[in-house]
Parts: C-alpha cells; structure tokens; sequence
C-alpha cells in the first residue's frame, strides 16, 4: 500500500472571504476558505485561514501542523472543476512560480525523463514534443546534461520555454483526473 506524502506549502491561487457561493449556510456562517495548489505534487486544496490572516493571492503559505502560521487547517482536496473562476486564471501563474524557484527539479527531469513504452517516451507528454524533438532532447543531454532551463533553451533551439512545456503539462493532468500518465501531479 502506497502511503500518501502530505504537501507542506502552498500557493494561494483565491481567497474567498465570505466562503463558496454555493455553500448552502447563510453567508454570515460561512467561513471563509482559500484555495492553494501544492507546492510538491500540485495537489489542488481548499484551506481555513486563521481568523485576522492577511492572505493574498500569490502567497506561498505553510499547511503543516505550525502555530505560527496563517492557515488553521486543510478543509479538503478538490478538484479542478471546483476551482473559481479566479483561480483558474491564477493557477497557471502559480505553477510556473513553483517551477521556476525548483529549475534544479525540473532541469532533472529533462536529464532522467526514460521511454514509457517501445514506442511513447515521456517527453511526449509534454505538449508540443513530438519524435524529431524528443531525440534531439536525448541526444543533447546524452554529450552533456542539462543545468538549467537556460541551457536547455540555448542548446534546443526549437525549444524557447521549457518552463511553458511543464506548466502545460501540470495544467492537463490537473484538468483531467482520467489522464493516463501523471508526471508530476499526485492522483
């Protein structure tokens, strides 16, 4: 049995003051609720603020057991279609912030990345690479590894942003609890 790893921050992709709109409870019962992608496996979360927190969106917050902190607890995991309006428009901003302070992670990715089958790798799952791009990928870091997302653009010229490629990715296997293959999401 596969224990599941806790995220222990996230960021703050809404802030919901007056609670859900479609919480049944009279909005002066309501409490209100801030919605947060992890910041390790992307899980998508509903949080309590402490009472008098002064969160904003964009905020990385600690969800651990911490008296310090502004959030009191983790409400519930939720999915994609739950997230508002606000939140999705927020969300890709709030991936590619987590990408761009974890490049070592992601740059390792394009180091480690291994065929999944005979015939689909997993640089396939990133929209837009295709056969001819996955190979100059392999062949790339094959005389020398990656270091950065830097590098990676410099010495794959048809590849500008590999950032983009991996929040596309986060982004789909978040939009789509049937997808296939998760890389780097938890189910």
């Amino acid at each position: 049995m596969k224990v599941e790893k806790k995220e222990i921050y996230a960021v703050v992709v809404d802030v919901l003051l007056k609670g859900r709109a479609d919480d049944p409870k009279p909005v002066f019962k309501r409490e209100p609720v801030v919605q947060a992608v992890g910041r390790d496996q992307f899980k998508l979360l509903e949080l309590i603020p402490k009472k008098n927190a002064d969160i904003q969106i964009h905020d990385t917050v600690y969800i651990g057991d911490n008296e310090r902190d502004q959030i009191e607890r983790v409400k519930r995991r939720i999915g994609y279609a739950e997230l508002t309006n606000t939140a999705r428009l927020e969300l890709p901003f709030a991936i590619e912030s987590v990408v761009r302070e974890n490049e070592g992670r992601y740059v390792d990715f394009f180091n480690r990345a291994v065929s999944i089958t005979p015939k689909l790798h997993t640089f396939h799952l990133l929209p837009g690479i295709g056969k001819k791009l996955m190979w100059e990928l392999l062949e790339e870091r094959q005389k020398k590894p990656f270091e950065s997302f830097e590098d990676i653009s410099q010495r794959i010229k048809s590849l500008p942003s590999p950032v983009k490629l991996i929040v596309g990715r986060v982004l789909e296997e978040l939009e789509d609890p049937e997808v296939k293959y998760r890389v780097f999401t938890a189910r």
